[in-house]
């Protein structure tokens, strides 16, 4: 017996299958324009791609975004709630959670059992999320997929003072026009969404174990820039896309019990 955990976000789509023991399968795909349809291809493929049936999958549980809008799924559960306990299965000592994502930024601490304790949430300003990093690197006609090696070994920045996305877009022009070298521009922008997602730090704390999620915490100058202004080292799940989903089946699981 399977439990599912499907996680639409503004960007991804993430679904997680679980056995009670162990993670089955677990896949990404796009949103798109059609986020539920695009989904329910995903929870179909993850299936196909475990060699499981739709009557194997006893429990679906939706979040993310689009939650409300699954009608595979049994049930919804916030994202808040999914990623504390998703992190908790991956890292138990973990005790806040920072996650990045496509439109959003979040902090989470949690306890030794995965239990939110207390939480904050930026998804009114672009300039601190994934889509703000995903437009730089168009700017800069730097892949996302090169961005942490391109400031690997680069030790100046260009602070980005803007909070608004257009106005930091039009700095960044600014500097490339005067001959600023790409990868000192990123830098700056990696501290500059450090600095945005660590000011929810107040309302928190910053308590050890700090785990990253997100699809950006695969980029590793944004982890290497809150290390810097935090002296935390990060723990980075090997997928930390699929926290999210991750808990979602868990809680499916412990439903279905």
């Amino acid at each position: 017996m399977l439990t599912a955990g499907v996680d639409i976000g503004s960007r991804s789509i993430e679904v997680v299958l679980y056995d009670g023991g162990q993670i089955v399968e677990a896949i990404t795909a796009i949103s798109g324009a059609a986020p539920a349809e695009n989904a329910k291809k995903a929870f179909f493929d993850a299936m196909l791609a475990a060699g499981a049936r739709r009557s194997d999958v006893v429990k679906v549980i939706a979040t993310g975004y689009g939650r409300n809008y699954f009608r595979e799924a049994d049930a919804v559960s916030s994202e808040i709630l999914c990623h504390a306990r998703g992190v908790a299965y991956v890292f138990p000592q973990a005790r806040t959670v920072i996650d990045i994502g496509g439109q959003d930024s979040k902090m989470i601490s949690v306890d030794g059992n995965g239990k939110v304790m207390n939480f904050v949430m930026n998804d009114r300003c672009a300039a601190g999320t994934g889509k703000f990093i995903e437009m730089v690197g168009l700017m800069l006609d730097v892949p996302l997929d090169n961005m942490g090696q391109l400031t690997e070994n680069s030790s100046e920045a260009r602070e980005i003072s803007s909070m608004c996305a257009v106005f930091a877009e039009s700095e960044i022009i600014g500097l490339t026009q005067s001959g600023t070298p790409v990868d000192v521009v990123l830098r700056g922008v990696f501290r500059s969404v450090a600095k945005r997602t660590l000011a929810m730090t107040g309302k928190v704390g910053l308590q050890k174990d700090v785990v990253f999620t997100g699809g950006v915490a695969k980029n590793a100058g944004v982890a290497r820039a809150i290390e810097q202004e935090t002296g935390v080292r990060l723990q980075i799940p090997s997928d930390p896309q699929v926290t999210g989903a991750l808990g979602a089946a868990l809680i499916a699981y412990d439903k279905m019990k």
